[in-house]
């Protein structure tokens, strides 16, 4: 369990991550299929949150689960080469 020091001290650094991002407008700079593939993605992981349903997974969950099974080279595949190794698509 982490203490109320590391607490106070994630809090301050999520607040300067999200400060960083806002001046620097990172998101904003990208070019703009990068953008539209993020809000694709974004809206992809909304719409199942809203249903509760498990496909389409992030690549950041589909990872976890190559992780949980112990699949090799999964820290070098994309989000549709984890998908065909985990044998969802």
């Amino acid at each position: 369990m982490a203490t109320t020091k590391q607490r106070q001290a994630a809090k301050r650094n999520i607040k300067k991550a999200a400060a960083g991002a806002t001046s620097k407008r990172s998101i904003a700079s990208m070019p703009k299929a990068t953008r539209s593939a993020l809000g694709k993605q974004a809206a992809a992981v909304a719409e199942r949150n809203r249903r509760g349903g498990s496909s389409p997974m992030t690549r950041a969950e589909l990872y976890e689960e190559a992780k949980r099974r112990n699949i090799a080279g999964r820290s070098t595949m994309g989000r549709a080469e984890l998908a065909r190794a985990l044998g969802r698509e």
